[in-house]
C-alpha cells in the first residue's frame, strides 16, 4: 500500500512510518521539521539525541533494507506541493500528524494560539481539498484526540457519535446520530474539534473517506522498529510544554526530581502506549471506510488513570516524592472519564496495560540520558487564563520557584530573574 506520513518525523509519526515500512508499505514522509524548530525556540531538546531526518533514513536503509522517501514542506502552506505528490505517488492513503500537538504550547501567548489554530486547520483544509482536486479515493486517517470531548459528565464517551431524538413541531421524536458534543479545553484542543466538522463536510460532500481516531494520552517512548538502532530512537518529551504526564513522571523519578502533581491529581486521563499508537494505526489503515460511509472515529485508548494515581504508582516503584504544584489549566480539580473503545479491539488490538516492567523500561531509558536533562525547563509555566500568565499570583509563582529550586539544589532557575 503507498502511504503517506504527514508529520512522520514527530513523536508519533516517526514510528508509525517505521512500522508501516517494516511491514512491506511504501512510505513517503512530509514533514517540515516544525517540532524540531519548537526545540530552538523552547531552548530544550528531547531526552533521547535525536538524529537529523536524513541520519534517520538512512539508518533505516541499513538496518531494514528498505527506503521511505521523504519531501520537506509545509502542508498548511504549500498547497501545490501537496498536489503534485498526490499526483506523482498516488497514494491508497495518507496518515496526518501535521499539526501542532501540545496543548501547553498552544497557550503560550496569543502568537502560540494563532500559529495553532492557522497550522492545525490549513494543514487538514489543505490535505482535504487536495485529495478532491486530486480526483483520487484516498483514506485519510488522522490523529485527533479524547481532549475533543473534554473531561467526564457521567456517561460513557460513545466512539464518535450520539444518539439523540429531536422533538417536531407535531409532537413526533425524530432520532438522529450527531457527533459527539465537543467540549475542547484547549486552542489544541479546539483546532481538532474544527478537523472533526472539516471531515464531516468532506465526507459528506465528497465522499472523502475519513477515519479519526480520537487518541488519549501517549506514554512509552520506543517501539520494536526505533529499538533496532540508536540513530532511530524516538522522541523523548519532558519539558512541561510537549512532555506528557506519565513520561514526565518517569523521568523525573529517574533523575531524583520530585513527581510535579498539578493541583489534586484528580484529573482523569485515557492512556495509550507508544506501541499501541503505530498498531491501532495500522489497524485503521487495513480496514477504511468504504466509498460512501460516514467518517470512521474510535477512541483510541486502553486506560484511564487518575493523575495522582499514576503519581503514587510511579512513586511506590522508584521511591520518588510526590509534590503538588497549582494547576496552570483552566479545569475542574477532579473529573471521571468513562470511555467506549471496542471497535480497535474489535480490529484485532491486544492492548499493552500499564505494567511495572514497562515503566521500569521507561525510566531506565531516562537514567541512560539523564545528563541531557535541563531540569529548568520541567516545571509547566504556560497557563490557561490570560491573567494568571501575565502575573502569576505570588504564591503560585513561589511554589514553582521551590519546585525547581529544590531539585537544583537551591540554585534559582535564569528563567524567573
Amino acid at each position: 500500500m503507498r502511504v503517506v506520513v504527514f508529520g512522520g518525523d514527530g513523536f508519533c509519526g516517526w514510528p508509525t512510518a517505521l512500522h508501516l515500512s517494516a511491514r512491506g508499505h511504501d512510505i513517503v514522509i512530509v514533514d517540515n521539521l516544525a517540532r524540531r524548530n519548537a526545540d530552538v525556540e523552547l531552548e530544550v531538546s528531547s531526552l533521547t539525541p535525536i538524529t537529523p531526518i536524513s541520519t534517520r533514513l538512512k539508518a533505516w536503509r541499513e538496518t531494514s533494507g528498505r527506503r521511505i522517501a521523504y519531501h520537506n514542506f509545509n502542508v498548511a502552506e504549500d498547497f501545490y506541493r501537496l498536489t503534485s505528490l498526490f499526483d506523482d505517488f498516488r497514494p491508497d492513503a495518507v496518515i496526518h500528524f501535521a499539526e501542532q500537538r501540545a496543548a501547553p504550547y498552544s497557550m503560550k501567548s496569543e502568537r502560540h494560539k494563532r500559529y495553532t489554530v492557522n497550522n492545525n486547520v490549513a494543514a487538514t483544509h489543505n490535505i482535504l481539498c487536495a485529495i478532491v482536486e486530486s480526483g483520487q479515493d484516498i483514506h485519510v486517517l488522522h490523529l485527533g484526540t479524547m481532549g475533543v470531548y473534554g473531561y467526564g459528565g457521567g456517561a460513557a464517551i460513545p466512539e464518535g457519535y450520539l444518539r439523540v431524538e429531536l422533538l417536531a413541531p407535531d409532537g413526533r421524536r425524530v432520532p438522529r446520530e450527531i457527533l459527539y458534543p465537543a467540549d475542547p479545553g484547549s486552542v489544541y484542543h479546539m483546532t481538532k474539534t474544527l478537523d472533526q466538522l472539516l471531515f464531516y463536510y468532506y465526507n459528506k460532500n465528497d465522499r472523502v473517506r475519513v477515519t479519526d481516531l480520537h487518541q488519549g494520552v501517549v506514554w512509552g517512548t520506543n517501539t520494536e522498529e526505533t529499538k533496532r538502532d540508536i540513530r532511530l530512537i524516538n522522541r523523548f518529551d519532558y519539558d512541561g510544554d510537549y512532555g506528557t504526564v506519565l513520561n514526565r513522571f518517569l523521568m523525573q523519578a529517574a533523575i531524583g526530581y520530585p513527581l510535579t502533581v498539578h493541583g489534586k491529581g484528580g484529573q482523569t486521563r485515557a492512556f495509550i502506549h507508544i506501541r499501541d499508537t503505530v498498531r491501532c494505526i495500522e489497524l485503521a489503515l487495513l480496514h477504511p471506510p468504504k466509498s460512501g460511509d460516514r467518517v470512521a472515529i474510535y477512541n483510541q485508548m486502553t486506560e484511564t488513570h487518575r493523575v495522582e494515581d499514576l503519581a503514587k504508582l510511579v512513586s511506590s516503584l522508584t521511591g520518588a516524592t510526590i509534590q503538588h504544584l497549582p494547576n496552570p489549566r483552566n479545569e475542574a480539580p477532579e473529573n471521571d472519564l468513562i470511555v467506549e473503545a471496542k471497535s480497535l479491539i474489535e480490529l484485532g488490538l491486544k492492548p499493552t496495560r500499564l505494567e511495572a516492567g514497562l515503566l521500569e523500561e521507561v525510566v531506565q531509558v531516562a537514567k541512560q540520558y539523564a545528563d541531557r536533562c535541563d531540569r529548568s525547563m520541567i516545571p509547566c509555566t504556560s497557563t490557561w487564563l490570560r491573567q494568571k500568565q501575565d502575573r502569576p499570583d505570588s504564591e503560585t509563582l513561589q511554589l514553582r520557584l521551590n519546585a525547581v529550586s529544590s531539585a537544583q539544589g537551591g540554585e534559582r532557575p535564569s528563567q524567573y530573574e
